[in-house]
């Protein structure tokens, strides 16, 4: 449980983050490689600033990482919160996996009853 609460604020941002389709594209965008503002701003019809806006949210995150060349400020993704993520759908996974299991169960008991009532 204290891995959980370690955790949490994680899971938060990262959640917070990803609830824009917008954000969700970038980081799409930039699972091929690294990519600078203007390069992720071209598929959407947004100004550079409006782009970086969304970029410092995935920064803040821990989504993205944003090194200095110069310049060009590329972006990367950074899979650590991604990890975390993917690691509380896995538990919750698991969980729902189970419970379906128990109503499979519960079904097919159902059925037999059914039949057995059928069948006399």
């Amino acid at each position: 449980m204290v891995k959980y609460k370690e955790n949490s604020e994680i899971l938060d941002q990262a959640f917070s983050a990803l609830a824009n389709p917008i954000r969700r594209e970038i980081l799409i965008s930039l699972m091929n490689g690294e990519a600078s503002v203007i390069q992720l701003a071209k598929p959407f019809q947004m100004s550079l600033p409006g782009i970086s806006k969304h970029l410092k949210v995935l920064e803040k995150a821990g989504l993205i990482e944003r090194s200095k060349k110069a310049q060009w400020r590329p972006c990367k993704v950074n899979t650590k919160p991604l990890e975390e993520v993917n690691h509380w759908l896995d538990r919750c996974r698991k969980i729902w996996e189970s419970r379906f299991d128990q109503l499979d169960t519960y079904l097919q008991e159902i059925n037999k009853k059914k039949s057995y009532k059928n069948s006399k």
